[in-house]
């Protein structure tokens, strides 16, 4: 359940700590964002309540695990209405190794991310896809060679700093 909680900075510099390090103590916590301890379990308590925290997960080295596929798909329906749209959104995000899934503007509908184990597994997802008939009109797919850098936190202050 969310309910309405309006940012100071403080919040902000708590999201953005608990972004680098989720498990983090709240000691260490309130130490960083200079707060005592209590007040600043509070303030993590009201972010979650309101919707700000909506989890905490791990970070995987997948090269360790071995050898994966990341591919990057455009997707262009046929139809445009809403159930459509809502159709195909729903059973992408039944696709376990479908990650990532945007509506977006311009040439194509949906960019999504997939990542597989290999160009056939990623063939027989979308191959899966296109057989349920969710209005898939045409798709692109472009399998990513490398990634230089991904992040994982967003730049909140930079965001959002000057609107507290």
């Amino acid at each position: 359940m969310t309910s309405r909680y309006k940012l100071d900075r403080i919040d902000l510099k708590i999201l953005a700590e608990l972004q680098r390090n989720g498990r983090i103590t709240n000691v260490e916590l309130a130490d960083l964002v200079h707060l005592s301890p209590s007040p600043c379990l509070m303030r993590v308590k009201k972010l979650q309540k309101a919707g700000y925290i909506t989890g905490y997960a791990a970070q995987i080295d997948m090269a360790k695990l071995g050898e994966t596929l990341i591919v990057f798909a455009e997707f262009t329906l046929s139809n445009h209405r809403q159930i459509d749209f809502a159709r195909f959104q729903q059973a992408l995000e039944e696709v376990e190794c479908c990650v990532e899934c945007h509506l977006v503007s311009g040439g194509y509908d949906y960019l999504a991310k997939f990542v597989a184990a290999s160009i056939s597994d990623y063939q027989t997802i979308i191959e899966g896809l296109i057989d349920r008939n969710i209005g898939i009109d045409k798709y692109f797919s472009f399998v990513v060679m490398k990634t230089p850098f991904s992040k994982t936190q967003m730049p909140l202050t930079h965001l959002f700093a000057d609107k507290v």
